[in-house]
């Protein structure tokens, strides 16, 4: 083969190659402002606990799915893999975070465990902890107290996974929030979401989560607006351990589930106002509109109008921008219109609610 056919060959199989890994660099979500939108996973497992992998394996998939932190929380008191792997509770830690150094890794690592017990009282993660050690007691609170003392953040996992009335709120949590050692909930694990966390966070101030509690090792290679490890959005100052802790005190988190994303309005609102913008002109005179919508995130956005009784509906595919028409009253002069994004939730089976502009270009308008 000529040198020139054998370039044209090798540079159209590199392109073939890097091409979609080079798409794939846009982020996910954009940054909100005042702060950066990081992409977390504060649940997973190795072979120190029920896990199937070496911590830093986990260390390389959230390189590879441009996870922005991660931390590998072992069960404390349940590991069936004890007669091969002694039991250290630090060593995952110590592991993965020797494998970062090494080889210059770009992963925040943060250190944690999982408190296992029977649910109730269920089992809780304690992450930015100093040393797991003092949490392997035999009382529940004893753990949850050192967990504290070391000014770890715990939260409660997957409370319902063993069915409704076990994952009930009881005594032992009103205890725990009354003594500020009970600092979230995931209203996410794996691909299944909590409503019952979720009002629970609103209702109680804590931080909400959404994590893949992944044990088997993982399966994802380009995310999708559907197809994607369930994680934590973290609005941080800064990319640091310490600006997510800070961040995760401050309650500033919304949870990315299959294709929604979960949360306080607080939080949803300026994320979807960074990702979304509207530009409407007049389409004729009998009061519709052409809009044109764009969307940078990787979720497709799902909004239903709410000030009209034909409900129309509009989808907007992630990373793209479409253009609809819209119709309104004619003898009417309306400047804005009311939709419900269904799959960001601000509460369980309540949308955020936005407003479309139609009298001017302009950025999203928000609704009250």
């Amino acid at each position: 083969m000529k040198k020139w056919l054998y370039g044209i060959v090798l540079l159209t199989v590199l392109c073939l190659l890097t091409g979609p890994v080079l798409a794939e660099k846009k982020p996910y979500f954009p940054d909100i402002p005042g702060y950066q939108t990081l992409v977390c996973d504060f649940h997973m497992h190795t072979v120190f606990s029920d896990g199937q992998v070496w911590p830093t394996v986990r260390v390389d998939e959230a390189v590879r799915e441009r996870l922005d932190a991660i931390a590998i929380t072992d069960h404390i008191e349940y590991q069936p893999h004890k007669n091969d792997i002694p039991t250290n509770h630090n060593r995952p830690y110590e592991i993965a975070a020797e494998y970062i150094q090494k080889k210059k890794i770009d992963v925040l690592l943060i250190k944690g465990a999982e408190i296992t017990r029977d649910t109730p009282p269920g089992h809780y993660n304690a992450i930015f902890t100093a040393d797991i050690d003092p949490l392997d007691t035999p009382e529940f609170l004893d753990a949850i107290r050192n967990a504290n003392k070391q000014k770890a953040f715990v939260f409660w996992n997957h409370h319902t996974w063993k069915g409704q009335a076990r994952g009930r709120w009881e005594q032992v949590q009103t205890t725990m929030v009354e003594n500020q050692w009970l600092h979230g909930m995931e209203v996410a694990n794996g691909g299944t979401y909590y409503p019952l966390a979720h009002q629970w966070c609103l209702d109680k101030n804590l931080t909400l989560f959404g994590n893949s509690d992944i044990h088997i090792p993982s399966n994802f290679y380009r995310y999708t607006a559907g197809r994607h490890r369930t994680v934590t959005l973290v609005f941080a100052l800064k990319r640091s351990v310490e600006s997510i802790q800070e961040a995760l005190v401050a309650g500033r988190t919304a949870v990315w589930l299959n294709n929604q994303i979960i949360g306080r309005q607080d939080f949803l609102r300026p994320l979807f106002e960074a990702a979304v913008t509207f530009a409407a002109e007049p389409a004729d005179s009998e009061g519709a509109f052409i809009v044109t919508i764009n969307n940078t995130a990787l979720i497709d956005l799902d909004l239903q109008r709410e000030d009209t009784a034909d409900s129309q509906h509009i989808s907007v595919p992630a990373r793209s921008e479409i253009s609809v028409l819209i119709h309104t009253d004619p003898e009417q002069e309306v400047a804005s219109l009311s939709y419900q994004v269904r799959n960001f939730l601000m509460a369980p089976d309540q949308g955020l609610l936005v407003r479309i502009p139609l009298t001017e270009p302009a950025l999203v308008v928000t609704a009250d």
